[in-house]
């Protein structure tokens, strides 16, 4: 009997486990569809210095 309930607990414990990382993974989609433009604008801000100062080397 003891058994069972620690099973059936460790299950349950599995199930939020799932249920944290879905959350958290909607939560940075939900983000990443908010600040689109800024993160496009920004990672080619990023990329142009990086081609630019590579050149120079």
């Amino acid at each position: 009997m003891v058994k069972e309930e620690l099973r059936s607990f460790a299950e349950d414990e599995e199930a939020v486990g799932v249920v944290e990382v879905i959350l958290i993974l909607v939560v940075l989609i939900g983000l990443v569809l908010i600040f689109k433009d800024r993160l496009t604008k920004l990672v080619k801000q990023i990329l142009t210095k990086i081609a630019t100062q590579s050149n120079s080397v």
